[in-house]
């Protein structure tokens, strides 16, 4: 490893970040102008063949549809779905029914049910789908997507069934899932306060509520971090988001109802339970089916995969590389089939529902060259040899001071691919080398690159996408990243003060 390959890889890293943050380039061409300079570095500085770099597209594009631009499509039609029949303003009424509190709400929907679908599902569900209601309650475009971002953070350690902490443990060769589990969520717990008590600061930053703010992030915090830390040693790693977030949305609820002030001149419209399950008919189907095919009922959920998987495999510079597609199992499919029954209970004919899928396509053109393109750079970055070398330059660079700068090294992965799974498969094996190297401990650092990598999701470009995509933003991922760009340095540097003091 020579300076001149890392300036290389650092290259399309940099590029991205001031076309976007800086230039204020829309998300498609930053995205795309970046590809093309990460197409010439990997071909020229990293002896890429163009064969690789083609089935790099290939693959990379096939990632990109399965599942991410799948899910984007599809929670913005069911959205669009629930305003067409009107049933929005139901929904409305619920919200304001369990507070008129801002902060409840906004809290209630991204750290708890967007921590839910994160939980259950992950790649995406948890930004597009809270933040999408967040607009059709009349919270500002700019403002929805910058809360769903930081609400996606904490969750995604143990997001989509557990599927991160198990991928970095195959990859140290740890079998002590439990061990590995608490570590992650000791690092996470001062986390688990700060960002709740950012979500609701920036809903409601007047000073007289600072104390109800600070009041409310300790106690929705501390029942996330109890609940998480008795999940792992109790059930395993594949529930502590999902139940966290469900004691938090139960918690959210009583001190909205606790603290909801009476009008005694105003009174809310009556609604029945008939008409507000059918209008929570949508989301309700969507967890129903996302739940019913998880790993949590895996011997349904291989079953389906069995008579439904189509692999693609592709030979990328001498290794085979397989994209499964799960056409039972996979989280747009499942989205999708949620909707459609769900907009017809209530009252949607089908030429309607096809109609509004049209439009839902069509209103996402920028979006799919912007996430294609991010997939396709990460994938060949990936494969030329770039993002390993940005690793270990990290690690060399830090020398004894590695503990501080772990985590970061965990946010560029997610940075890069926007996946925490990813970060844990490009940069595991590489926080335990070096843990073996200065006597530490290596779960402890590969739990490390598992909570950066949630922290590097508030500003990974393909979040940000999904983000500006729900919020009907695209052009704005810029003017996003420059707002999220703050959070995301206090939350890894916050990251890396647990793992320094506290490691083992």
């Amino acid at each position: 490893m020579n300076i001149l390959n890392i300036i290389l890889a650092i290259t399309p890293v940099v590029l991205l970040i001031v076309l976007l943050g800086f230039l204020k380039v829309s998300g498609d061409k930053s995205a795309f102008i970046t590809l093309i300079v990460t197409i010439l570095i990997a071909s020229f500085g990293f002896d890429f063949s163009l064969k690789s770099i083609g089935f790099s597209m290939i693959y990379g594009t096939l990632k990109a549809i399965f599942p991410i631009i799948l899910i984007i499509i599809t929670a913005i039609y069911s959205y669009n779905v629930v305003v067409f029949t009107k049933k929005m303003e139901v929904l409305k009424f619920q919200f304001s029914n369990i507070s008129t509190d801002k902060t409840i709400q906004v809290l209630l929907l991204t750290w708890g049910f967007g921590g839910l679908l994160e939980g259950m599902a992950g790649f995406g569900t948890a930004v597009a789908i809270p933040a999408a209601i967040l607009i059709g309650l009349g919270y500002k475009p700019l403002f929805s997507a910058l809360v769903s971002l930081l609400s996606n953070s904490v969750p995604t350690a143990f997001g989509a069934v557990g599927v991160p902490v198990k991928a970095i443990a195959v990859e140290i060769g740890y079998e002590n899932l439990t061990g590995l589990g608490t570590e992650v969520v000791l690092q996470l717990i001062p986390l688990m306060i700060i960002i709740p008590f950012i979500i609701v600061t920036l809903t409601d930053s007047t000073l007289k509520s600072l104390p109800k703010n600070i009041l409310l992030s300790l106690v929705v915090g501390g029942v996330s971090i109890a609940v998480q830390y008795f999940s792992v040693l109790y059930i395993g790693v594949e529930t502590p988001a999902i139940l966290g977030s469900i004691a938090s949305i139960i918690v959210i609820v009583i001190w909205g109802k606790m603290t909801a002030k009476k009008d005694a001149n105003s009174t809310l419209e009556k609604k029945t339970n008939a008409a507000i399950i059918n209008a929570w008919s949508v989301y309700g189907l969507i967890l129903l089916f996302i739940i019913g095919t998880s790993p949590l009922f895996d011997s349904f959920r291989t079953f389906l995969q069995s008579i439904s998987a189509t692999p693609i495999t592709l030979t990328i510079n001498g290794i085979d590389k397989t994209v499964k597609i799960f056409w039972l199992t996979d989280g747009g499919i499942l989205i999708f089939l949620g909707t459609f029954l769900g907009g017809l209970l209530q009252g949607a004919t089908t030429k309607d529902l096809f109609s509004v899928l049209w439009k839902s396509i069509l209103q996402l053109k920028k979006t799919y060259i912007t996430v294609i393109s991010l997939i396709i750079l990460s994938t060949i970055m990936d494969f030329s040899g770039m993002i390993p070398v940005l690793g270990l330059a990290l690690a060399a660079a830090t020398g004894t001071f590695y503990p501080l700068f772990a985590p970061a090294i965990g946010c560029l992965g997610a940075f890069l691919t926007g996946s925490d799974t990813s970060s844990n498969i490009l940069f595991g094996k590489l926080q335990a080398n070096v843990a073996h190297q200065i006597g530490a401990e290596p779960s402890w650092f590969a739990a490390a690159n598992t909570v950066g990598a949630t922290g590097g999701k508030i500003i990974s470009p393909q979040s940000i996408a999904i983000a500006t995509s729900a919020c009907g933003q695209q052009g704005k991922e810029g003017e996003i990243m420059k707002k999220a760009l703050p959070y995301a340095l206090f939350y890894i540097f916050v990251a890396g003060l647990m793992v320094y003091f506290f490691g083992k």
